[in-house]
């Protein structure tokens, strides 16, 4: 069992995800726009939602890794998710994933979000490297990883299909000795 945390940053509530997250979920996972760089289609059975949501809780029992709800602080309004997967207690290693909401883009969210539960997992899953991948065509998040210290580290060739094109994906990864954690309090809950 790996408990999932509750984070609290600067601007954001990291916190487990919850049966009331099914219709806000969907929304998001549903967006053609904000998955066009994913290797799955959008949703389009709002069942998804209960079974991601349920997904969730399954990892957390399974003490595979964390996901977490991402919502605003300023007026509670949920703008994605970010997660930790693929926890090896014995390679002391772990997978990070974030999706969030096309409107909160550009405001650093996914920066912050991301910096809090590396912070988290770190620390408490003593983890000495982390991965991460992204489209080669998506800039941003490759922007988003570069940021928290990730260093590119090769491309996938091919490896999977986006929107009926394959597509390559840049791998990146980050080690213990080069995680800078952030100077902004994150408060657990």
């Amino acid at each position: 069992m790996l408990p999932t945390p509750t984070l609290l940053t600067r601007h954001l509530r990291l916190r487990p995800f919850d049966d009331t997250d099914a219709n806000d979920l969907f929304e998001l996972q549903s967006n053609a726009f904000v998955l066009r760089h994913w290797d799955s289609p959008p949703w389009s059975d709002r069942g998804r939602s209960e079974r991601f949501i349920e997904a969730c809780r399954q990892m957390a029992e399974e003490g595979t890794g964390a996901r977490v709800a991402v919502d605003r602080d300023s007026d509670g309004a949920f703008i994605g998710w970010c997660h930790l997967s693929k926890w090896d207690p014995d390679y002391r290693s772990a997978s990070l994933g974030y999706c969030f909401t096309e409107a909160s883009w550009g405001h650093g969210y996914a920066m912050e979000a991301a910096r809090a539960l590396l912070g988290w997992a770190f620390d408490t899953l003593d983890l000495n490297r982390v991965q991460a991948e992204a489209d080669t065509r998506n800039i941003a998040s490759a922007r988003v990883l570069e940021k928290l210290g990730f260093v590119r580290e090769g491309r996938l060739r091919e490896d999977c299909v986006v929107n009926g094109e394959v597509s390559d994906s840049w791998v990146f990864g980050l080690l213990r000795r080069d995680w800078q954690p952030s100077s902004e309090p994150v408060h657990t809950r």
